[in-house]
């Protein structure tokens, strides 16, 4: 079996998270991406949102970027930032596949920055298998966390790291939701405010430096 070498989001960095069965990696095109300098943060006073996608009869295809992959298109607000991602899935791998060969990217819809997620690493064999987050993962712990673009489409595609069946389906995501966190751009007003407050502060300080 062997991984992707060649995908239009060139793999930046690679991680294995706490999680039992999972793995990462940030994917970006790699001349615009810096860490995570793209990312547009939004600040802590504004609240994330969730979005929850049901994966129930998702099919997983063939490799990354091909015509017959399942593409999806959420709208989670222009320049949003997703700082989360939780999951709670049921996976079918059709033999020869391997449920450690299905995979997910989602990332901003021109695909120059987002996260490629496995949820059944290290699950070398077929068959049907349940797998969980245990939780929410925030994203910014392993340096993960990214901004989606004007349009505020974040995209979703499901596809295998390894085509056992050539045009045909070799894996089935059965049922189950991935959720993830949307922290959206705060509006003018809200800087505004914001910016009092830190004038406030700045004021508060320089009197008692005075006194």
């Amino acid at each position: 079996m062997t991984n992707r070498i060649v995908h239009p989001l060139a793999l930046a960095a690679a991680l294995a998270f706490a999680a039992p069965s999972f793995a990462a990696t940030k994917a970006g095109s790699a001349p615009q991406l810096m860490g995570v300098g793209s990312t547009v943060l939004a600040p802590v006073s504004i609240s994330a949102t969730e979005v929850v996608f049901d994966v129930t009869g998702v099919q997983s295809f063939e490799g990354y970027g091909n015509a017959l992959n399942e593409v999806f298109s959420l709208a989670v607000g222009a320049g949003a930032t997703v700082v989360s991602v939780a999951w709670d899935v049921t996976l079918t791998a059709n033999s020869p596949s391997w449920l450690s060969e299905m995979r997910m990217d989602f990332s901003d819809s021109a695909e120059t920055d987002g996260v490629s997620l496995t949820v059944g690493t290290g699950v070398n064999s077929g068959g049907t298998q349940s797998f969980s987050s245990g939780g929410t993962l925030f994203l910014a712990d392993y340096g993960l966390e990214f901004a989606v673009g004007a349009d505020g489409v974040l995209r979703l595609e499901f596809w295998e790291s390894y085509n056992d069946v050539a045009g045909g389906t070799d894996g089935v995501w059965d049922s189950g939701t991935l959720t993830f966190g949307i922290a959206p751009v705060p509006e003018p007003g809200t800087y505004g405010l914001m910016a009092l407050g830190l004038f406030a502060v700045g004021a508060a300080a320089r009197r008692r430096r005075a006194a």
